[in-house]
């Protein structure tokens, strides 16, 4: 008898240790696939502030089919036709403070570039931008007034900064620097995903809220007082 339960007690299956030094991590989200992008021609940009400027400094003709752009105003607002785009990506050399500088409406002086996503109009909005100063940073905002399309209407008001799910530190931005930031937003069940990359790499993830999804529009690039060499690409081409 003592025999059998030395033979059972050794046989039994030993019992979980809830306390274990090496818990199995959990499995960190691939982002899903990028999708083609095809390079954007200046001529397809609904410019509503500011100039797009070749190489020498010459204003770009309406017809101007190379996707290469400079900006030197300080502030550029342009939007990609009107059809809503899922993605869209900026190729951009930093090339320093413009000449002449402007506030935002706020009246705080902002160095940086970005994308507009989902731009039914000034007043409804998703802003990717990278922010060069007062202090680097990437940021993601949402500007939501239902009602309102004009700036008169709404002006500063109606910003939420998004928090992500995940996030890694930008690169340093140099003057004379190349780097591509890239936006893409996945729509499901009604909710909304939004996946910045730098450089090829996933910088920041999370969903998007309700009030971003109210609305829809194309995507755009937006710069404030910083002179840049820009590329857009997007999805979808048509007008």
């Amino acid at each position: 008898m003592l025999l059998l339960a030395l033979l059972t007690s050794t046989l039994a299956p030993a019992s979980p240790n809830p306390a274990s030094p090496n818990p199995v991590p959990a499995p960190v989200p691939v982002p899903a696939p990028q999708p083609a992008l095809q390079p954007v021609p200046a001529h397809a940009l609904r410019v509503t502030t500011g100039h797009l400027q070749n190489e020498s400094g010459t204003p770009l003709l309406p017809s101007a089919p190379d996707p290469t752009f400079f900006v030197r105003s300080p502030a550029l607002r342009a939007w990609l036709g009107h059809t809503p785009r899922s993605s869209a990506e900026l190729a951009f050399k930093y090339l320093g403070p413009t000449r002449d500088q402007a506030p935002l409406a706020s009246g705080e002086l902002r160095r940086q570039v970005g994308l507009e996503l989902r731009a039914q109009n000034g007043c409804n909005l998703l802003y990717v931008m990278w922010r060069i100063e007062p202090v680097q940073a990437l940021l993601v905002s949402l500007k939501s007034n239902p009602g309102q399309q004009l700036h008169r209407e709404c002006g500063d008001r109606g910003y939420l900064n998004l928090v992500p799910e995940r996030s890694e530190p930008l690169p340093a931005l140099r003057a004379g620097e190349r780097h591509v930031l890239r936006a893409s937003i996945a729509v499901s069940a009604g909710t909304g995903e939004l996946t910045v990359w730098v450089d090829g790499r996933p910088h920041w993830q999370g969903r998007l809220p309700p009030a971003a999804l109210a609305f829809d529009g194309p995507a755009g690039v937006r710069s404030d007082n910083a002179e840049l060499e820009l590329q857009l690409r997007s999805t979808e081409l048509a007008p």
